[in-house]
């Protein structure tokens, strides 16, 4: 099989002892924000959706009062399917401008 058998053994043993053979929890890094300060993010980026990241990390303050960076709120509106978007610069086009744009195309394009 091509698997050392000290594998096999602890692949056995976490069987045994667990009823699974998935990895377990681990503790990793503590967040620097609370649900409640994440939630509050989101509300703030609905309200102003031309608020940047980087201006709202000025604004915000974590757990202990720390600065929180504008990668860290990034990643949580990006958790909570908010993206990144810019406003349309350019001329406003009615119906009849993009008719009257349809007809001068096709009349140069020959």
């Amino acid at each position: 099989m091509n698997v050392n058998r000290t594998t096999i053994f602890r692949l056995r043993q976490r069987l045994h002892e667990t009823n699974t053979v998935s990895d377990r929890p681990r503790s990793g890094r503590p967040r620097c924000t609370t649900q409640g300060q994440d939630r509050n993010l989101v509300r703030n980026h609905m309200n102003n959706r031309f608020l940047s990241a980087s201006a709202s990390s000025r604004q915000t303050r974590g757990r202990n009062n720390q600065l929180i960076s504008a990668n860290t709120i990034r990643r949580r509106l990006s958790t909570s399917g908010i993206r990144a978007r810019r406003a349309y610069i350019g001329p406003i086009l009615t119906q009849r401008h993009r008719h009257q744009r349809t007809l001068w195309a096709q009349e140069h394009a020959a």
